[in-house]
């Protein structure tokens, strides 16, 4: 793009947070660009405040986007540019009703999304985080045949919840580990993939009662919301291991820690929570069985990167009139 003419304003734009400098240089080069740079995100209050009468706002997921926002913000708005591969943190059918595209930066974190959920199968398999907690309180005094038993991963079976660019990356590592691939999701994928994978369709009731680890990488949504309760906890083996790097609300917090606590899984492993972040008197911080960390699975240099210059992208699209690099299109 080309330096803006000094002699015309230039477009009004608010970052809702500080994201890397290739993705911030290019919009503070050709836009007046206002960027919220404290630790925490903006409240409501803040957010609308910073957002007002801009021509493009890019978010984060605790930004919400929704018809309250569009009032405040005004006519002026062209685009909405969010800064992660999922979106229901916006209203996309309001904004498509007033005109106001909205981007996202799918691909951008695949593979390392599907890494980071590959190291938590092994973290709670192998309960590396218990060991490593055992050595700093100097617990360790000698090597103990029945010390810190964990489980086998290679070998074994997986079944992962929502089989799209994530959950098909996480197959592909699950192949170099033995593993037996089932994936459930709302329909089959083309069999030349399935064949690609080693991967097999199955229910979401079979998977779950087959599987050793159940990955969770579907987007969230009314069908979505709770899909782990309490019933499919109780169909899971009391041996299974569950991963969520989706979305918190996806899985019933209270059902999650009443299986824990009672032995009906073996072990959680989560980067995301509900709500988040997790409160720091919830019950499931008091159980060595569950592993939490704080929504990091896409927290490389080079995959934030690529997110930030995906966001920029469709940011400076958005605010000349032009088409989004990576739209999100309205629902039917």
């Amino acid at each position: 793009m080309r330096p803006a003419d000094p002699g015309l304003a230039r477009p009004r734009v608010f970052v809702t947070r500080q994201i890397p400098e290739v993705g911030l240089g290019p919009i503070r080069a050709a836009c007046d660009a206002t960027i919220w740079t404290g630790e925490l995100p903006p409240s409501r209050t803040e957010l609308l405040a910073g957002a007002e009468g801009c021509v493009g706002v890019l978010t984060l997921l605790t930004d919400r986007v929704d018809n309250e926002f569009l009032d405040r913000v005004g006519p002026g708005l062209r685009v909405v540019s969010n800064y992660a591969v999922g979106y229901d943190n916006i209203d996309v059918a309001a904004c498509a009703g007033r005109g106001v595209a909205v981007g996202n930066t799918p691909g951008a974190l695949t593979e390392t999304t599907a890494d980071f959920a590959f190291a938590l199968i092994m973290a709670a398999a192998r309960r590396i985080p218990e060991a490593a907690r055992y050595v700093r309180q100097r617990h360790w005094q000698t090597w103990g045949p029945m010390l810190l038993l964990g489980s086998d991963v290679y070998g074994t079976t997986i079944g992962i919840v929502g089989f799209g660019r994530i959950g098909q990356a996480v197959a592909r590592r699950a192949r170099g580990f033995g593993m037996t691939v089932l994936y459930s999701s709302r329909r089959p994928v083309d069999p030349t993939i399935e064949a690609d994978l080693g991967a097999n369709f199955v229910t979401l009731p079979e998977l779950l009662a087959r599987s050793d680890f159940v990955s969770l990488h579907v987007t969230l949504g009314d069908e979505t919301r709770h899909l782990i309760d309490a019933g499919a906890l109780a169909r899971m083996k009391p041996t299974a291991i569950l991963v969520n790097t989706a979305r918190g609300p996806v899985v019933d917090s209270a059902a999650l820690y009443a299986a824990l606590r009672d032995g009906r899984i073996a072990a959680a492993a989560l980067d995301v929570t509900d709500p988040e972040p997790i409160g720091t008197d919830d019950p499931l911080l008091e159980l060595d069985n569950c592993l939490i960390v704080p929504h990091v699975a896409s927290a490389t240099h080079a995959a934030r990167g690529r997110m930030a210059e995906m966001a920029a992208a469709n940011l400076l699209a958005g605010i000349s009139g032009q088409p989004l690099p990576t739209p999100v299109l309205p629902p039917d």
